[in-house]
């Protein structure tokens, strides 16, 4: 049987200081879209959507 690899985030809060961006990012080469994912807190948020 395969192992089940869960992540958690450790840390004061737990894993609820962080917010999850998905950002469409269109390719150059072929216009199409892709989706990019990342884990940011939430100090950072604003910072992360205007990137």
């Amino acid at each position: 049987m395969a192992k089940k690899v869960v992540a958690t985030l450790k840390k004061e809060g737990g894993g609820k200081n962080f917010a999850k961006v998905i950002k469409a990012v269109k390719s150059p080469k072929t216009g199409a879209y892709t989706f990019k994912e990342e884990m940011v807190p939430l100090e950072e948020l604003q910072a992360a959507l205007k990137s």
